[in-house]
Order: structure tokens, then C-alpha cells, then sequence
């Protein structure tokens, strides 16, 4: 059962990654610094975006208009962590 916890935390481990990633390729996008058009970085953004806007969009639905900046990845993150520490100090000792 272990196992299982290791890996769920390992997946989670990886999804803030791929939140982090997907934001900061979102940003040299707006920027200009990646071109958009160029075909292997519209498939990276493309797929961040597919893999993290169904986390994202609920987030933002309940947050208020702040312009162009969007703090969404940045709450989905801590509530990754939260969850995180949660399965570490409460789930796991459990098992033992």
C-alpha cells in the first residue's frame, strides 16, 4: 500500500512541474521571446495547456478579474503541496 502513496506523490510531484512549465511557456509566448508559431513549441504549449486547463479552469472561475495576470497555477500549486503534505504526515503513517 505504500507503493501506492509513493506513487500518487510522485504523480502529483510531476503535475506541478508540468503547471510550472505550462506558465512559464505561457509567458515567453505572451512575451515573444518562443514564437507560437513555430511547430515544436506549439506542441509543448499545446500539450501543458491540454494536460493542465482542467485543473486551471475551475480555479479561475472563482478568482476575481485581475487584468492580465492570471495567479491560477500559483494556487493550484500550493493546493498540490497541501495535498502533498497532507498524504505525507497523515495517509502514509497510517500504513505503518
Amino acid at each position: 500500500m505504500y507503493a501506492v502513496f509513493w506513487f500518487v506523490d510522485q504523480a502529483l510531484s510531476l503535475y506541478i512541474w508540468a503547471v510550472i512549465l505550462a506558465a512559464v511557456v505561457s509567458m515567453l509566448i505572451g512575451f515573444g521571446i518562443l514564437d507560437g508559431r513555430n511547430r515544436i513549441v506549439w506542441t509543448i504549449a499545446d500539450f501543458l495547456y491540454r494536460i493542465t486547463e482542467p485543473a486551471l479552469a475551475p480555479i479561475r472561475r472563482f478568482l476575481p478579474n485581475l487584468g492580465g495576470i492570471d495567479i491560477s497555477p500559483v494556487i493550484l500549486v500550493l493546493l498540490l503541496q497541501a495535498l502533498r503534505i497532507f498524504m505525507a504526515t497523515t495517509l502514509v503513517p497510517m500504513l505503518r
